[in-house]
């Protein structure tokens, strides 16, 4: 059981007001917040640390060195992957996709397929379309159903000897559904192809194995995580990771440099040029700390009473729809009333100071799907509470009757 009274008392932005009432923040899935022993350790490092890595025999550079690259090792350990060199410390999941992309541009040619799926967060389609038009590769989607689930029937009907990589996420932002992932590794490897993970969703609410998964690339961002903005990881299997090119030229990830010729660093500064956000590398593993300090599996738990609490209760709405009712999900919900604007809804809950968020979620494909233009989101975390759904509740009614 958790003791979110405590854990409440941890987050100094739960105790603001808005708009004159106290804060319920649902806005989760776009960024978590912060606890306060992640915040002091951002601030011991630029009051005590700060100077830059892996360059300087003096104390202040190698103290920052030594916490930068112990936060890899946290990392590495939380995400179970087999070396630490290969963990990518990058910008976040959207860089770490880019990356990959990038590498691959030199490798792919005509006629080669690459699958996405139809649930995807901008940030994994974009990218690969890109990708496309460099190098001739064809891009195929595996389609959803109305509940918000893959047709994996159709996953399988996609890939031939011609797939050379499948991109999937592994919890939907829009709609919270939890991808089969191990399946989809499992039949992408049948073929030969290799599987890049988007668990920018996934892992505030799941701790992934990536050894486990057999998965060959896992992205997230550390500011769903409890961590800062502007600091990500890209996990990516060694042997794979040493056969593509850098991303980036610059300081950190060469070997040596003339004017003739340029060799690279080993991993994993072959990925990491130039002076990285060594503050948020430094926090990202002490949100993780925090995290597992309360403990995966009851977070997971506690938000699975949340998710159904408030699912039950959104359902006594008259005219809710609710998008996306897999089987498996994670704590989000996506919900319409009617022939209300989410926009509209999410503007009159806000005056309440209930922070949900409204829109397609980056998610356009999914609300072209159901023809809408929009939802509203509402996604948990282990520090939110049954009363502030209440809040919620008697909030959309309230908007409901206001726009009615």
């Amino acid at each position: 059981m958790l003791d979110v009274k405590k854990i409440r008392a941890d987050f100094p932005i739960l105790s603001r007001k808005v708009n004159g009432q106290d804060l319920v923040y649902f806005d989760n899935a776009a960024t978590s917040q912060t606890p306060q022993q992640v915040i002091d350790v951002i601030v011991d490092y630029y009051s005590r640390l700060n100077a830059n890595i892996h360059r300087g025999v003096h104390k202040l550079s190698q103290e920052a060195t030594d916490a930068y690259e112990e936060a890899r090792i946290k990392i590495q350990k939380h995400f179970n992957a087999a070396q630490f060199y290969e963990i990518i410390l990058t910008s976040g999941t959207t860089e770490s996709i880019n990356l990959i992309a990038s590498g691959y541009s030199t490798i792919l040619q005509a006629g080669d397929q690459l699958i996405i799926s139809a649930l995807e967060h901008h940030s994994n389609i974009v990218p690969w379309q890109m990708l496309c038009e460099k190098t001739g590769a064809e891009l195929k989607v595996i389609p959803m159903t109305l509940k918000g689930t893959l047709d994996m029937q159709a996953y399988e009907s996609l890939l031939s000897p011609k797939t050379k990589l499948v991109f999937v996420n592994h919890v939907s932002n829009a709609l919270g559904t939890v991808n089969p992932i191990e399946e989809i590794i499992t039949k992408a490897h049948a073929y030969g192809a290799k599987v890049l993970i988007d668990g920018a969703q996934a892992c505030p609410h799941i701790k992934p194995d990536v050894q486990a998964l057999d998965v060959d690339f896992y992205v997230t961002s550390a500011h769903k995580l409890c961590g800062p903005t502007g600091v990500g990881m890209l996990y990516g299997k060694s042997e794979l990771l040493k056969a593509l090119p850098p991303y980036q030229g610059g300081g950190e990830m060469i070997a040596t440099v003339t004017f003739e010729k340029t060799t690279y660093a080993d991993l994993p500064h072959k990925f990491e040029a130039g002076t990285p956000n060594i503050a948020g590398g430094i926090a990202f593993g002490a949100a993780l700390d925090y995290m597992n300090g309360i403990g995966m599996e009851a977070i997971a738990s506690y938000e699975a009473e949340l998710l159904a609490y408030a699912t039950a209760e959104l359902k006594k709405i008259e005219g809710i729809i609710i998008f996306g009712e897999a089987e498996e999900k994670t704590a989000v919900i996506s919900f319409n009333v009617g022939v209300q604007h989410p926009y509209d809804l999410g503007s009159i809950l806000d005056q309440m100071g209930i922070a949900v968020r409204t829109g397609h979620h980056c998610a356009q494909p999914i609300m072209d799907f159901f023809e809408i233009p929009g939802t509203v989101r509402a996604s948990f975390s282990f520090y939110n509470t049954f009363e502030e759904i209440d809040r919620l509740i008697a909030g959309v009614r309230k908007a409901v009757k206001m726009l009615q």
